[in-house]
């Protein structure tokens, strides 16, 4: 049987509900009040210093130096026991057993054979060039060398010089016997065909001059150049030719010195 529901009973148990429900809503604002309460009373939390960014530990470049560059090798030294090298000055007598093959020319007069190819070649240039160059002496022998020593120191003392001012002056002039670059066949003395002077006048030729500009390219060089008298021991000769070879001359030529300057140690 349909019963009725008691209205007491109802209405309280919906009363019930409702208190329930509007408690939710008080809990809230209390907890929010008490929050908002916490937030001015507790002391505030220290800021901190802010730290600077840590730099980048850099590690040192060790210093490194630069490698030395390697020394240049020291040129050596011109081998004075070559046969094209060999010494004859009034401090550098000639050794007694220096020998070489002879070669004639076609006046007579003689030179060492190793060194007649390039003298051809260098007369012929010379003539090439529309010059007359003329070979006046080469090789001469102890004896020969003795006897143009001799009449040498005769002419001055006829001139009234004492005995051993005029020995002295004309070794100047005529090397001493031993001492001559003529005995070694490598030397020639060189005129022109219009000038056959054996004095200054000979630099102002044409065969000269050409020969003191080009006679290294042939191993020549003017062995008694100007200004080197106090180290060659003779006097300035723009005649006097001497065969070092083509790599010796073209290196004289290049450092501007005489043979003896050039053998130095």
């Amino acid at each position: 049987m349909y019963q009725r529901e008691d209205p007491a009973r109802s209405g309280g148990r919906s009363g019930r509900r409702r208190r329930r429900r509007s408690r939710l809503p008080l809990c809230t604002f209390l907890l929010a009040v008490l929050s908002f309460a916490l937030a001015f009373t507790l002391p505030p939390e220290p800021e901190k210093d802010p730290q600077p960014p840590q730099a980048a530990a850099v590690r040192p470049i060790a210093a490194v130096s630069a490698p030395e560059p390697p020394l240049p090798p020291e040129p050596d030294a011109p081998d004075k026991s070559q046969w094209n090298l060999i010494l004859a000055n009034p401090w550098t007598p000639l050794d007694q057993t220096c020998t070489f093959t002879p070669q004639k020319l076609t006046n007579g007069l003689v030179v060492d054979q190793r060194c007649y190819p390039d003298l051809q070649a260098m007369m012929d240039a010379c003539r090439g060039a529309g010059l007359s160059p003329v070979i006046c002496s080469a090789y001469r022998s102890y004896a020969r060398q003795e006897e143009l020593y001799q009449n040498k120191v005769a002419r001055l003392l006829a001139q009234g010089r004492s005995a051993e001012d005029a020995e002295t002056e004309a070794a100047r002039t005529v090397a001493l016997p031993g001492t001559s670059e003529h005995q070694t066949g490598l030397a020639v003395d060189i005129v022109d065909m219009n000038n056959q002077n054996l004095d200054e006048s000979q630099e102002d030729t044409a065969v000269q001059k050409w020969l003191m500009e080009h006679s290294w390219e042939y191993g020549f060089i003017l062995r008694y150049p100007s200004g080197r008298s106090d180290l060659t021991g003779i006097i300035y000769e723009p005649w006097h030719y001497r065969y070092v070879g083509r790599e010796a001359a073209a290196e004289i030529h290049e450092q501007g010195v005489c043979l003896e300057e050039y053998l130095a140690p």
